[in-house]
């Protein structure tokens, strides 16, 4: 049997994801459902977005996803179901999918119109999940809904590039549990304008002008204790998605702070490469 994947921002104080979970043993009884997260930020579809496209590639071909994040319909948010490298998200067509769809074309879409929906508050319990076990049960997207091409793009994830090619302008577009910092400035961008340049990482008032491959790296263990690098220094390295991130080594938030509290730094706030 397929696997069900659950992404939400419902968290865990109220009754949704219980209630999601019973509602598809009741259709399935021998369903397999994983919780990839439901701590999404409210209605943060770029964090949600990056959660997804991080995750779905560890399950197998022909898993769903249903995605509970700013799901209500709307005449612009339009339900969704998709076929994209094997993989099939439900979901509102409010960008979430984009960071996959923009590298791998989808096999199908289709906007969803079972019969006698109920416009309810939670269409993720009313819709999503009758469209995720019909699709377990082997029934194809066609039966669903009809096709639709009008796929919403997140321009957000997209860095700028200016100063003829010397300076990437990107943003953070998610902080993890350490407080680590990940901007859109990706590994691939990165090397195609570095031409075999130095750089200068800027956030804030801080310059970083090495990217290392581990965290670890920070450290130089040719030198003492007292005379080296180590916990509570910032660093930059291309994470294991690819994707620049600045992180205070060993980081924890509730004691010694994150990248994000010690720069002051949030989503969507402004990080710069000027390649010298």
């Amino acid at each position: 049997m397929a696997i069900i994947t659950l992404t939400t921002d419902f968290g865990y104080k109220d009754h949704f994801v219980g209630a999601l979970k019973g509602t598809i043993y009741k259709e399935l009884s021998d369903a397999k459902i994983v919780d990839i997260t439901h701590t999404v930020s409210p209605f943060n579809i770029q964090e949600c977005a990056y959660i997804l496209k991080n995750s779905y590639k560890a399950f197998p071909e022909g898993t769903i996803h249903i995605v509970g994040v700013d799901s209500e319909p709307t005449i612009e948010n339009q339900h969704i179901a998709v076929l994209v490298d094997n993989h099939y998200f439900i979901s509102a067509n409010n960008g979430v999918i984009s960071l996959i769809t923009s590298e791998i074309k989808p096999e199908k879409v289709v906007e969803i119109n079972i019969p006698n929906p109920v416009n309810g508050s939670f269409p993720v319990l009313d819709i999503f999940v009758k469209v995720a076990c019909h699709i377990v049960r082997g029934g194809k997207l066609e039966v669903v809904g009809k096709s639709f091409e009008d796929l919403k793009e997140l321009k957000e994830f997209a860095p700028r590039i200016t100063n003829e090619g010397k300076t990437i302008v990107g943003s953070v577009i998610y902080i993890d549990n350490y407080g680590n910092v990940i901007t859109n400035i990706q590994r691939s961008l990165f090397e195609a304008y570095r031409n075999g340049r130095k750089f200068e990482i800027n956030a804030r008032n801080r310059k970083i002008s090495q990217i290392h491959n581990r965290y670890s790296d920070i450290i130089n263990f040719d030198l003492g204790k007292n005379q080296r690098k180590g916990p509570g220094d910032l660093l930059a390295l291309f994470n294991s998605s690819d994707y620049l991130e600045l992180a205070i080594y060993k980081s924890d938030l509730n004691t010694v702070g994150g990248a994000s509290t010690l720069l002051g730094l949030d989503y969507r706030d402004t990080i710069i490469i000027n390649f010298l």
